[in-house]
Formats: C-alpha cells, structure tokens, sequence
C-alpha cells in the first residue's frame, strides 16, 4: 500500500542506515532502474543516445525499459495535434524527419535491444499485470522520460527509493505540458532541466537537481528541445550515481508559486514566431 511520500521514504532509508552510513561494501553494487518513456525518434531518442553511451555501467544497471505510444493516445488525434501546432510547412518538414528516421531503424526501441535492456510492454503503466510484472523486478527506482501517462499511487509506491521524473522547465513554474516552449515563449534566458522525485500531484516532487540550457534572443524550439534531452541525461546519470550512494539533497517546492500549461494553441504559436522564435 502506498502509505508514505516519495521523499519520506527516502529519508527513511537514508536515516536507517539502508543507504547512507552503510559500509561501503554492504551497500548494493548496482542501482537498479526502469524507464518509462514514449517512443520519439526525432527528441527523446536524443536522451537515451547520450544516456545509454555514457552511464556508469559499474555504478546502474537498467533492469527494464516500457515505452508507450506519443501523449497516450490514437495516432490520429496525435497527428491532429501536430498539424494544428506546427502549421502546413512545418507539419510537412517535421512528417518528413519522422518518416526518416524510422526508415533508418532509429529508434529507442532499437537503442534498448542493441545493448540488451529488456523490454517491459504494456497497455498501461497503471494496469495491475504490469505492477505485478515491476514488483518482481524490483527496481530501485523508477525514471519518467517523457512517459505518456500519469503514475498513480500504487506504481509510485512500488520501487524502494521512489519514481523520479525528468522535466524541462523550472519547476513549479512551468509545471504541465511542452515547458521548452512556454519557457521561449515567455522570454526566459535559459531552460531549466529539473530531475525531481514523482508525487500524486503532477511536476510537485521535491527538486534532486537542475541545469540550465540557454536560450538564444532568436532561437529554434528544435535546437533548445534536442539541447535540453542531451543535457538531461548527463545530468539523470549524476543523481542516479548520487541516489546510489546516498549523496542526494532535496529541495521542497513552494506549491504557493506554481502555475500549469497546456498543450499550445495556435496563437500561442503565433506569438511564439512574433517574438523571432521558429519551431524548427
């Protein structure tokens, strides 16, 4: 039963001695850690370009990976969804890179079997089959890459050091959907990539650890997208290599400043491009 928060939890066994304070040679060789991600070859596969070439392999060890279909949902409304965002050009250019690069196999489907990391399919993460299936896998935590859905609390409560969440904007700020191009949009200097431990209320975990990626007076919001998932996943391999050895440092949020944002409408998108931004 999910009984305890996130961050409570870990503190718990930080206090206890089950991480921290441990002699080194009684603490677990390995950390062990499932993704939950959606299938993107043109961005998120950036992520696990980088991650997967350069992860410590004596420090984690990736015990699963599920990948799940783009926003949850019927490739039709999907494909809605891009033509009312990107507009006729950029809608052709953008099908145009897709296709591409899914005739050249690229995919992080492909990444994940060309070194051996398991494959965790499912319908939904939520379903109790595939709770069943992590329990038995037992992961020491749970990393969110873009998931599609939204983790309730029993998957929240099932690895021991908790589910964690990769989010590209400052947070709880830009909390919600597509945070790269609120951030451009509403004129910051830098996106912040933020790593921060899942809670039941959505992007509300305490805060494990940021960078910035900065953001050009004119820039494109392909190039600040594909920076951000490089740069995230150098900075996913510090915590984890910190959450192993008991060296994290957690921030609160102040809920007090949050806000949430949607998907973008297309005079969000019209306001995007005024202020000398492009898509791509």
């Amino acid at each position: 039963m999910f009984t305890m928060t996130t961050s409570k939890r870990v503190d718990a066994a930080l206090s206890s001695g089950r991480v921290r304070g441990m002699p080194l040679d009684a603490r677990p060789s390995k950390l062990r850690v499932l993704f939950v991600t959606e299938e993107d070859p043109l961005y998120v596969v950036r992520f696990f370009d980088v991650f997967l070439a350069e992860y410590p392999r004596e420090e984690l060890e990736i015990s699963g990976i599920t990948i799940g279909r783009a926003f949850h949902e019927p490739m039709r409304k999907t494909l809605r969804r891009m033509w009312r965002f990107y507009g006729v050009r950029d809608f052709f250019r953008q099908a145009t890179r897709y296709i591409r690069a899914r005739l050249r196999g690229h995919s992080i489907r492909a990444l994940a079997i060309s070194v051996g990391v398991p494959l965790l399919p499912t319908r939904s993460v939520n379903h109790r089959e595939y709770i069943e299936c992590v329990q038995a896998i037992a992961p020491d935590v749970i990393v969110s890459v873009a998931a599609p859905e939204i983790f309730k609390a029993e998957l929240l409560g099932v690895p021991r050091l908790g589910c964690i969440n990769i989010h590209s904007g400052r947070l709880p700020t830009y909390r919600g959907m597509m945070p790269t191009f609120w951030q451009m949009l509403r004129g910051e200097p830098a996106a912040t990539i933020t790593v921060h431990f899942m809670a039941q209320a959505l992007d509300a975990g305490h805060v494990l650890a940021t960078e910035s990626f900065r953001i050009k007076a004119r820039d494109s919001l392909d190039r600040v997208i594909k920076g951000t998932k490089c740069n995230g996943a150098r900075l996913l391999i510090r915590v984890l290599c910190e959450l192993r050895s008991g060296r994290t440092q957690q921030k609160p949020l102040d809920m007090a400043q949050s806000a949430y944002f949607s998907f973008p409408r297309p005079e969000d998108v019209q306001e995007f491009r005024k202020r000398g931004h492009r898509l791509l």
